[in-house]
């Protein structure tokens, strides 16, 4: 999945005529992760797949291969999908029938526990998001004030704040996110 991501991005890029470093100054990613991010070297976030959804004025389920998984809008539990695996322990599932002109990524995220929790960097980017914990103690930084959501906790944050969220205990944390850009 992550060398189609970056194909698509290279695409954009050159389609856009753009160099590494004009696409670096537009997202503030750096040259070298764009870089490494083309050549499926490296996993993307989420939140740098919406900076580049900007950039390039697409939506973000451009990025994804998603399938039409049904042919209304109900999506069974067993009908759902691994939309992506990312470095850090995330499993994205694709819990929408058609993402297709729509402005909401609805997303259920299993983060796996992690022995180390590396620099934690913030995120910022247009639209909005929506975080409930369905399982396990979810640790949200936003502003560099940190909380701790537990199972029924939620978060509904302009994702214009710096914001991350991840998992510092030993058990597996299970959210259900919705992320909404800004319609164009």
């Amino acid at each position: 999945m992550t060398e189609t991501i970056g194909k698509k991005i290279k695409d954009l890029r050159v389609k856009h005529a753009m160099t590494l470093k004009d696409l670096s100054d537009k997202t503030e990613l750096s040259t070298g992760y764009l870089s490494q991010l083309e050549r499926g070297l490296t996993t993307v976030s989420v939140d740098s797949l919406v900076r580049l959804s900007e950039v390039f004025d697409v939506q973000l389920s451009y990025f994804f291969n998603i399938q039409n998984i049904s042919d209304t809008a109900v999506v069974r539990s067993y009908e759902r999908s691994i939309l992506s695996l990312e470095s850090g322990g995330f499993i994205q599932y694709q819990i929408s029938s058609d993402l297709k002109d729509k402005v909401m990524l609805p997303r259920m995220i299993e983060l796996l526990p992690q022995s180390v929790i590396e620099e934690v960097t913030g995120f910022r980017h247009h639209g909005e998001e929506f975080i409930y914990v369905l399982e396990g103690i979810l640790t949200l930084n936003l502003n560099d004030k940190v909380y701790d959501l537990y199972p029924g906790d939620t978060a509904h944050f302009k994702s214009e704040t710096t914001h991350n969220w991840f998992n510092r205990t030993n058990k597996v944390v299970k959210i259900l996110t919705l992320s909404a850009q800004k319609s164009n």
